[in-house]
């Protein structure tokens, strides 16, 4: 198969399987045990922990491990909620964040949280202004990713800090797809607390990360231990935090020349296609992109019918994040970019891996210059 959905996820390195591998063969003690069994294992932990600390340049004490994105954003934003001397306030999130993001915002609405949605323009850009102009005297969080899970469109989230710091509001980032593809730095980006998946970068799934500049704000969503200065009870996942701490070391290493061979790859596919098809669009494609993501429209075409199409011919792409495919609405990113929902609906997520060819693109476009006419006809 051609598998071009890494945005979805990407396939564990063979340093990662080793690594979560050596562990449950040789580290596999509890990391809470006082015995050399015990210590081995927390040992290892942290070690983990300090790759993946130098990989996003942030201090190994303020990375608090998860099962992933998802289970941290939630303990961040509903976090207050455990919290009963503190009443409901405003949160400020983008209208393009991850549902990890924007589902707890409706729970917090629910409860009687003021929510504010800031737009888009039309290349998938939040503009740091309108955030600005958002705040209100109780905002307690902003929330604005750091590059698009649809789009692949890089956000000023460092000049989104800058501003909110003028009002001393703490600002989140979901950096999930950026990690191990761009350089990410959590002390120059400004913000307080940064997200993050193993399995976005060759990593293991159930494995991530909620980076904190100061964990005072944070409240435990699991009971039940001490484990992670308690704000996460329960034995840690420790073969997926060594094969989390492998593949920070692993991107660390090659995330550079990836970058520059992968980018290449996506230009000569997202050419390929505009010439094959000059009606078509490229979303965000003016706009800094991570490097490995396309995110098209082809007019006329419905997009499921097309990665249904593509499947058959081993080709694997999307046409939204995997967590909202069940959902036959138009892809809700492109619509508050301003696109009509039939534009939305026809429009394809190619995101592309380290494993990726010139040929596999080639024939990609030769096979989309044959069904895009069939599909439309």
């Amino acid at each position: 198969m051609i598998y071009l959905d890494h945005n979805a996820t990407t396939q564990p390195a063979s340093e990662v399987v080793e690594a979560m591998t050596d562990c449950l063969a040789r580290t596999w003690g509890n990391p809470s045990s006082l015995h050399a069994c015990g210590q081995l294992a927390r040992a290892a932990r942290e070690a983990a922990r300090r790759s993946l600390a130098t990989l996003i340049r942030a201090h190994p004490a303020n990375i608090l491990f998860t099962s992933g994105a998802t289970e941290a954003a939630n303990q961040l934003l509903l976090s207050p909620l455990l919290n009963p001397s503190h009443p409901p306030r405003h949160l400020l999130v983008s209208a393009i964040e991850h549902p990890c993001v924007l589902e707890p915002a409706r729970v917090l609405e629910a409860l009687g949280w003021r929510v504010t949605r800031v737009g888009a323009d039309a290349e998938g850009r939040v503009d740091p202004q309108s955030v600005a102009a958002a705040i209100r005297p109780d905002t307690a969080l902003i929330s604005v990713m750091l590059a698009n899970n649809d789009t692949g469109v890089i956000q000023p989230v460092q000049e989104i800090a800058a501003l909110a710091r003028r009002y001393q509001v703490p600002v989140h980032t979901d950096a999930v797809q950026a990690v191990g593809r761009i350089p990410v730095d959590f002390e120059a980006l400004g913000v307080d607390f940064l997200t993050l998946s193993a399995h976005k970068f060759y990593g293991p799934k159930g494995a991530g990360a909620l980076v904190a500049r100061d964990a005072k704000a944070l409240a435990p969503l699991l009971f039940g231990g001490s484990q992670e200065r308690s704000l996460r009870a329960g034995t840690e996942n420790l073969p997926g935090i060594c094969g989390l701490g492998a593949a920070a070391r692993l991107a660390l290493r090659e995330m550079a020349g990836d970058a520059v061979r992968i980018a290449a790859l996506r230009d000569r596919l997202q050419a390929g296609l505009l010439a094959a098809f000059p009606d078509a669009r490229v979303n965000g494609g003016a706009a800094p992109r991570v490097p490995n993501t396309l995110n098209i429209t082809f007019p006329g075409v419905d997009a499921v019918t097309a990665v249904m199409n593509l499947d058959i011919a081993d080709i694997a792409a999307a046409t939204t994040s995997a967590c909202s495919t069940a959902n036959r609405q138009p892809p809700y990113v492109l619509t508050a970019m301003g696109l009509s929902p039939e534009a939305a609906l026809g429009s394809l997520r190619f995101s592309l891996g380290r494993a990726n060819t010139e040929d596999e693109i080639d024939h990609v476009i030769a096979t989309m210059r044959e069904l895009i006419p069939q599909l439309r006809s």
